[in-house]
């Protein structure tokens, strides 16, 4: 980097390309009803040409959104070059349920899941109780769907702790034995405490753990919502954040503007600290992704849409 670089800000040492194209993963969750399913393709669209590694669709509490979330990645799978991974859980679902899932994905040539414990039906957050015929957990539902096929297995990791967890300590052993099931990347949940993440890879790390770990980014313009959405995964929100939302109830635009700017200083520094893999959660919108990932230096390949 030249001393005229350096003394630029983050934002514009990356816009100087000298740093090597990260890779970009999206997360979409399946629409209600036909305006939303409508907004979520046109996100799709504008982010398809990037060329993500993958992107994933979400599985609702309890499988309430089953039906819809098969729909959705088997048509990406037809009508886009994207490479979609389907969201899994285990909760309010027997084993066989879930294997009957897992091997109708298969079926459909889907090749990646993302394995997760989930919330109970209704309770984000709620306490979580296995059903006597089900998977346990993660961890079992890693091994039991790479015992029906050789899918590419994602897992969930908090970086500053999941809620029911003892210790940090505890989340890398859990992280260990979801690895030993069959995991092969792991997707942290959405932070804002950058030190706090690097604190915690470092531990990830020096425990030996070699996976891809890919760093989860929300770029959300409505602080209220996000309070909801973090509350019940125990995800601390700093206060310089709120700050900068406060009195701004009424202004979406300068939101969305706030909402951009944070994610994406928080994108490059984590840049600048090694990491080049980066999962977005895109709430089903693509413009403030788009615009980080430019600056990322992630930028339009060519594709051939399928008819």
């Amino acid at each position: 980097m030249s001393p005229q670089d350096t003394a630029l800000g983050p934002v514009a040492r990356a816009g100087a390309g000298t740093a090597p194209r990260p890779s970009v993963s999206f997360e979409f969750s399946p629409p209600k009803t036909p305006e939303a399913e409508e907004n979520l393709w046109e996100a799709i669209r504008r982010l398809e040409p990037l060329n993500p590694s993958f992107v994933s669709v979400t599985y609702g509490a309890g499988g309430s959104t089953r039906e819809r979330t098969h729909r959705t990645v088997v048509r990406m799978l037809k009508e886009t070059t994207l490479r979609p991974a389907a969201h899994l859980t285990c909760v309010e679902a027997s084993k066989a349920e879930v294997d009957e899932v897992v091997q109708d994905y298969w079926d459909a040539g889907i090749r990646h899941i993302v394995a997760l414990r989930g919330d109970p039906p209704g309770s984000l957050g709620g306490v979580y109780a296995p059903r006597a015929d089900g998977y346990l957990n993660a961890t079992d539902l890693t091994a039991g769907i790479k015992a029906i096929a050789p899918f590419e297995v994602s897992v969930s990791l908090y970086p500053q702790k999941h809620p029911e967890s003892p210790s940090l300590d505890h989340d890398i052993d859990v992280l260990k034995a979801k690895i030993d099931a069959g995991a092969t990347r792991a997707i942290t949940q959405f932070f804002y405490d950058i030190d706090a993440f690097l604190f915690f890879m470092d531990k990830v790390r020096k425990a030996g753990i070699t996976i891809p770990i890919s760093p989860g980014i929300m770029p959300v313009s409505n602080f209220k919502g996000l309070k909801k959405m973090a509350a019940p995964c125990g995800i601390p929100l700093p206060s310089w954040l709120g700050n900068l939302f406060e009195g701004l109830d009424k202004d979406p635009e300068t939101r969305k503007l706030i909402a951009g700017s944070v994610a994406t200083e928080m994108c490059v520094r984590l840049a600048e600290e090694g990491y080049s893999d980066f999962h977005f959660y895109t709430l089903n919108r693509a413009d403030l992704v788009y615009a980080i990932c430019r600056v990322l230096g992630v930028r339009e390949v060519p594709t051939e849409f399928a008819a």
